[in-house]
């Protein structure tokens, strides 16, 4: 085994977090590594579309969105519903602001945006803001990144479906383009890629550096000031899964990346930590492709989900968190299966929404050829297709119809939420957070997001539970220093994003949570291994 060199602070994992915690480290002087497991930088925040939930942030007072910390700390405080994270959820909430004033002092950053309402995930709460808290790094062309653009991780559709990669790096790929180069601009970083963690280097009770493998030879790393683990999850670890989870997944449907399998989480349990959470996660639906996996499915705006006895279950537009959670819940608790189940919708939402391609164009032959879109020209031969009763399923589809024609989904409430209405723009209307649908949109349907299912043929496509990320692991403090059982900090040990058990508990508060968790926590993370403050 090799002796590397001796830094300020090594980061394991070039995420959102990492990568913005390593560059608020360089930035200060501290010379920082950061290691990555596979070939490309930005980890599952290169899939995202990189939202950050930070409410009372520089962003949203520029757009005059009206909200206060206050009312944030209030909407935590209700939906996570967990005292012991109370401290966590005031760090977090001072932390985002903070970040972003300092990011977009950096021409790399510049100024992050909002985009518009993105609600919050439970309207009905206390605090809730209908127009959302979420800001987005605004777009950079890849020419602009030069050489360091070849090292970010693509989105998934390019990855993973063969998509055109296009000139503009937009969501997670433009934060994490943006954080990589101001990161080595500083002249302060190093970046090893196809480096893997190991084991942490523990002396005299203080973690003081990793061992890392890179092409079969291991290399132990000094680290003088700290470590801090951004290594994501464990969502494509089977043997984890299979151990915390309460469902028999083995991380193939995940939409984590594909290096999340739980390195960091095994080091720091090695060297004493506690761990909280682990049998959660960032679950979402996900839509299965032409490939046989699913891509992350944000939400429904025609047709109906049903479970293997025929039946519908849900609110298909509902947050996707709540959408993921709920297969979880009645797989388990109704003796039916809904992991997967099946998506239903006829010839005209195809013909408003189109499916899997652009708007107005038909799908993909791909979708018919691999099974995962089929057609049949009536309900009785689609229920023989999926292998469901066709009495059960046309009765679902009676009362779904009845449904449509009010305009008011009396069962689970479709289009009735912000959340929902925000889908509104998407089928051709405008949209905002408080709006309603207008009187007898064309062609005289009185809730959008209702349309009949009558016009054959008639669609199937597979929904499965996919996730994008697990969101237990290291427990932490509101400076992130990893914790002992005994609720003692590990010295020089840090965890942020999906290493670190999150803030929020079991529920996910609104679009960009995870993501500003990461970023959050590693900030704080710097800030208390250079011994200052937020303030």
């Amino acid at each position: 085994m090799g002796s590397g060199e001796t830094y300020d602070i090594v980061v394991v994992g070039s995420g959102g977090g990492g990568l913005v915690g390593a560059y608020v480290a360089a930035s200060r002087g501290l010379r920082t590594l950061v290691i990555e497991k596979t070939g490309r930088v930005g980890g599952t925040t290169a899939y995202s579309g990189a939202g950050l939930w930070f409410p009372g942030s520089a962003p949203l007072r520029r757009a005059g969105v009206e909200d206060s910390i206050e009312n944030a700390r209030t909407y935590l405080r209700d939906v996570v519903a967990d005292e012991s994270r109370e401290h966590l959820q005031d760090a977090y909430l001072d932390a985002g602001r903070a970040l972003i004033d300092e990011l977009e002092q950096n021409s790399w950053f510049q100024s992050f945006v909002y985009g518009g309402p993105v609600p919050d995930y439970f309207d009905s709460a206390p605090g809730a803001s209908p127009a959302g808290r979420t800001i987005f790094p605004p777009n950079i062309a890849i020419a602009d990144l030069g050489e360091h653009a070849g090292l970010v991780r693509d989105s998934l559709p390019v990855e993973r479906l063969g998509a055109r990669r296009g000139e503009v790096f937009d969501g997670g790929r433009a934060l994490i383009g943006r954080a990589l180069a101001a990161f080595l601009e500083t002249g302060n970083g190093t970046l090893l890629l196809d480096t893997r963690l190991e084991e942490l280097v523990v002396e005299d009770g203080r973690v003081t550096g990793v061992t890392a493998s890179s092409a079969g030879e291991r290399t132990t790393f000094r680290a003088g000031r700290g470590v801090l683990l951004a290594a994501g999850g464990f969502e494509r670890d089977a043997e984890l899964r299979q151990k915390h989870h309460p469902v028999p997944l083995d991380g193939t449907w995940s939409n984590g990346a594909p290096g999340n399998t739980g390195d960091a989480l095994r080091a720091g349990v090695a060297v004493g930590a506690d761990t909280d959470l682990l049998d959660e996660a960032w679950y979402v639906p996900g839509l299965v492709q032409p490939d046989g996996l699913p891509l992350f499915h944000t939400g429904t705006r025609g047709g109906i989900w049903v479970n293997a006895a025929g039946e519908r279950f849900v609110n298909e537009t509902r947050p996707y968190d709540q959408a993921g959670h709920e297969l979880v819940r009645l797989h388990r608790s109704t003796g039916v299966a809904h992991i997967p189940c099946h998506w239903v919708f006829d010839q005209r939402h195809l013909d408003r929404d189109s499916f899997g391609g652009d708007p107005g164009l038909p799908p993909d032959p791909a979708w018919f050829e691999s099974g995962a879109l089929r057609k049949a020209d009536s309900l009785e031969e689609l229920a023989k297709l999926i292998e469901v009763p066709y009495d059960t399923l046309r009765k679902t589809v009676e009362e779904y119809n009845g449904y449509s024609g009010t305009g008011v989904d009396a069962r689970f409430h479709r289009g009735e939420s912000p959340w929902d209405k925000s889908y509104l723009h998407m089928v051709g209307f405008p949209a905002g957070p408080v709006m309603n649908y207008p009187p007898k949109p064309s062609p005289g349907w009185a809730n959008p997001l209702l349309l009949p299912l009558d016009t054959p043929p008639f669609y199937v496509a597979t929904i499965v539970l996919s996730d994008i990320g697990t969101k237990g692991g290291l427990k932490t403090d509101e400076h992130a220093r990893v914790l002992r059982p005994d609720g003692g900090p590990i010295p020089g040990l840090y965890a942020t994003g999906n290493t670190m058990a999150a803030m929020s508990g079991h529920v996910y508060p609104g679009a960009g949570t995870p993501i500003g968790s990461s970023l959050a926590f590693a900030y704080r993370a710097v800030l208390d291994i250079v011994g200052a403050t937020e303030d």
